[in-house]
């Protein structure tokens, strides 16, 4: 009977407190229309925790941050709150504020190396999904010198080293870590892709190096072969120089026509050790052209222009473009005008007209074709 003293008690004070809300309406309570913002403004509800804390719009987060982040607490227990919370950002993908968490534990210089270590591996991480592989791999670097044999800085490194296309040291690191534990079935997959790209790595090296040799051997005889013409090669860099040494102008004019040549094509030898020229044909008058990509030395004019204009070319409205009407003129190194010769071929046009004096070639050949009278000489 005693007992239930108190309890009636109890009822009378909390029947007082509620009977007073009929007269005095309670003031904290949230407004019906801004129930859901407010809501959100209570740190255990909130949907999102804001980037700043204003401690005037949220001072119960305010006072939680202070609480969490206190600086009287140990470095290892600040720097341990920095890695959680490096942790939970990290979860949601959000590796920028991942990584200024991680590097704020690391600012406080705990003497923990296992801790260090961790911080440092989880920075690596999330700049490794932020694309930052340099740094990433710096921090692994950093994180083995705490602790060697850390495996999870083991395969981070190796997968930052795949993403520089360092194969090699990708497979290296990854045999360290497969010493450590042989069964890593991350460090196996990531080990087979950076072997096998490793070997691709070396055999395009290898074709590359191949085709670099074949492409200066052929060069070389085609030099040759222009040399044992007695042909000099010409640049517009060389210029008047008619001393400059051919291989230096062989190599310009080479490059030269491989590279800014209309269609792509260049001076080629043929297995029979003869030349075919890129030749440039304009026809001033009507502002067309042909371009015959490998005309061969031992080929006369007259040959392509019975191929060119078998055919009354659609340009050519008073049909004044017949091959036995047309003379070929070309322009020297020296700007001058000459006519060449249909029935010879192509090589004899480029020897030298006196002995001992060697002909010259600049550039793609270029030659003007314009209609004659039909009693001009062929």
């Amino acid at each position: 009977m005693e007992a239930s003293q108190p309890d009636a008690a109890d009822d009378k004070d909390m029947d007082a407190f509620l009977d007073k809300f009929q007269s005095q309406p309670y003031r904290g309570g949230f407004h019906e229309d801004q129930w859901e913002e407010e809501f959100d403004k209570i740190p255990l509800f909130m949907k999102k925790a804001p980037s700043e804390v204003d401690r005037k719009e949220n001072p119960d987060l305010a006072c939680l941050q202070s609480i969490i982040f206190d600086e009287e607490r140990s470095p290892e227990e600040q720097a341990k709150t920095y890695k959680d919370e490096g942790n939970d950002y990290f979860k949601e993908k959000d590796y920028k504020k991942a990584v200024i968490s991680y590097t704020e534990g690391l600012k406080k210089k705990c003497v923990d190396p296992d801790l260090n270590a961790v911080l440092y591996t989880n920075r690596a991480a999330a700049q490794y999904y932020l694309g930052n592989f340099r740094s990433a791999l710096n921090d692994v670097m950093a994180a083995r010198k705490l602790k060697p044999h850390h495996l999870k800085a083991i395969t981070r490194g190796a997968l930052c080293h795949l993403e520089l296309k360092h194969f090699a040291e990708a497979v290296s690191w990854c045999d360290e870590g497969l010493h450590i534990d042989a069964k890593e079935k991350k460090l196996l997959e990531v080990r087979a892709k950076a072997d096998k790209l490793k070997r691709t790595e070396q055999r395009d090296v290898r074709k590359a190096k191949l085709k670099e040799k074949k492409e200066q051997s052929q060069n070389e005889a085609l030099l040759q072969a222009i040399k044992a013409r007695n042909i000099r090669l010409m640049s517009e860099a060389a210029g008047e120089d008619e001393d400059a040494a051919l291989e230096g102008l062989g190599e310009v004019f080479l490059d030269g026509l491989s590279s800014e040549n209309p269609c792509g094509a260049r001076l080629s030898l043929d297995d029979q050790g003869r030349l075919s020229w890129p030749v440039l044909f304009l026809y001033p008058e009507y502002a067309q052209s042909d371009f015959v990509s490998a005309f061969h030395e031992d080929s006369r004019f007259i040959d392509h222009l019975m191929v060119m204009f078998g055919e009354t070319p659609s340009w050519d409205s008073e049909q004044k473009y017949c091959p036995d009407n047309l003379e070929v003129l070309c322009e020297s190194p020296d700007s001058s005008i000459s006519g060449l010769c249909r029935g010879l071929s192509f090589l004899q046009e480029l020897s030298p007209r006196e002995k001992g004096a060697p002909g010259k070639v600049t550039e793609p050949s270029c030659v003007s074709q314009v209609p004659t009278s039909p009693s001009s000489p062929p």
